[in-house]
């Protein structure tokens, strides 16, 4: 069971209570994108096996969207953080780190 805490409210909550939202920190192209850009923003997505970086709303508690650093394979959580943060808090990739050497954030 993926059980994740709600960085706003602080509820761990299981995924029953959460709606996935996909890939985290995605750089998002408006009206004046290239047809290229805005194809790739919406279909290009990294699907790793291991550590993923991923938002969730917290669809049956306070509402709120946040992000959070997971395996994909081992349902290991590193932590959760703030939907408008634009890199994961040092925690979380000292975190990931420890577990996984050698492992860089995606460009």
């Amino acid at each position: 069971m993926l059980l994740l805490t709600c960085p706003y409210c602080g509820v761990e909550a299981d995924e029953t209570e959460l709606s996935p939202g996909g890939e985290a920190h995605l750089k998002r192209f408006g009206p004046g994108a290239s047809d290229e850009d805005f194809e790739a923003y919406l279909f290009l997505r990294d699907n790793p096996k291991g550590v993923h970086l991923e938002r969730w709303r917290h669809a049956n508690g306070c509402g709120k969207w946040f992000l959070a650093a997971r395996c994909t394979s081992t349902l290991e959580v590193f932590g959760t953080y703030p939907a408008q943060t634009t890199r994961p808090p040092e925690d979380v990739l000292e975190a990931i780190r420890a577990k996984r050497p050698g492992w860089e954030m995606p460009a």
